[in-house]
């Protein structure tokens, strides 16, 4: 079982960091509506704690989603084909702009999902540095605490639509190639000859095998 660099660093990308993110907003959104809550008791110093360091945990995977996109994958997915080649497999965003049916998943898919990613973790750092200055005493300003959940929610959706789109796109126009990585070395079928070893009945006669 082996896999590719650029297929490690997509799914690094998706799967890993941008799932991770997502996957924690349930915590984070729970947290942060219950300081905005009317009526809610006031948090502990523990539960506070809690909630900061799962923002800052939310905060550096969003960067790191954003960034693995933007200097790892998406480079390779602008590559731009040499000329003469037809096979267009290993030049995602030229394969796309190939055909009208699949033209508008670059123009308007790719064009919007570059730009409004990088929502998610500006609004997220916002959030994050908000609840971490003010503590506990955010429940005394309440059109802070509202807005503080309404940028969590909007990073939440514009993960959504990013990731949505990139699923999409990935479907499409995978990107693809670069080194392989072994990650799990199969064995080898009965009979079949390792490369370099000589069969023991092809050896010459008289020699120790």
């Amino acid at each position: 079982m082996e896999i590719t660099t650029r297929d490690l660093m997509t799914v690094l990308h998706g799967m890993g960091f941008g799932a991770l993110f997502m996957l924690a907003f349930s915590g984070a959104i729970a947290g942060l509506y219950r300081m905005s809550a009317p009526g809610a008791p006031p948090m502990s110093t523990r539960e506070q704690s809690l909630l900061n360091f799962w923002l800052v945990a939310m905060v550096v995977l969003s960067w790191l989603t954003v960034f693995s996109g933007a200097y790892g994958v998406y480079p390779w997915y602008r590559a731009v084909p040499p000329a003469g080649v037809t096979d267009l497999a290993n030049y995602p965003r030229s394969l796309l702009l190939s055909s009208p049916r699949t033209s508008e998943w670059h123009s308007l898919g790719m064009e919007w999902k570059e730009h409004v990613a990088w929502l998610a973790p500006i609004a997220m750092t916002m959030v994050a540095y908000v609840t971490m200055k003010y503590g506990r005493t955010i429940i005394q300003h309440k059109n802070m605490r509202i807005s503080v959940l309404a940028f969590a929610v909007a990073a939440f959706f514009a993960t959504g639509a990013a990731g949505a789109l990139g699923a999409f796109l990935n479907k499409y126009a995978p990107v693809r190639g670069g080194q392989s990585i072994v990650l799990i070395q199969g064995e080898q079928p009965e009979g079949a000859q390792t490369p370099g070893v000589q069969p023991q009945s092809a050896q010459p006669k008289g020699e120790q095998p």
